[in-house]
């Protein structure tokens, strides 16, 4: 599968302590997030994690690209809801919901969602693309 792990400034440590938790099932997986969070990643959690060069927007941009041609099979983005952009409209999260690809938010929905990927309730995914 292809994870896509992204987190808003405030998060990026709830994320890296959710890969570390959760590593040896994202380790089986394609990774990957933006460089400075693919570096901070592989440094701590231990994954290997492709990084795009790119800074939050244009990164955005290039995610939902790959999402929009069914590249990508599931997105952990943990996303702070204190941000004044929280709301405006998220290119990344369009893609995936016009091609039912799942994305998880908060650290709640992305633990179900990577158990799931353990189980195999996302292997369905493979055929879409």
């Amino acid at each position: 599968m292809k994870i896509i792990l992204l987190a808003d400034s405030r998060k990026n440590e709830l994320l890296v302590n959710f890969c570390i938790a959760y590593s040896n099932i994202l380790s089986r997986h394609d990774v990957s997030s933006l460089q400075s969070m693919a570096k901070l990643l592989a440094n701590t959690a231990n994954l290997e994690v492709a990084g795009l060069p790119a800074d939050i927007a244009g990164g955005m941009d290039q995610l939902a690209s790959r999402a929009m041609y069914n590249e990508i099979d599931a997105v952990i983005y943990l996303r702070d809801p204190l941000l004044g952009d929280y709301d405006a409209p998220n290119p990344l999260m369009k893609a995936c919901d016009v091609n039912s690809i799942p994305y998880a938010t908060n650290i709640a929905t992305a633990e179900l969602l990577v158990l799931a990927i353990d189980r195999g309730d996302l292997d369905w995914r493979e055929l879409v693309r």
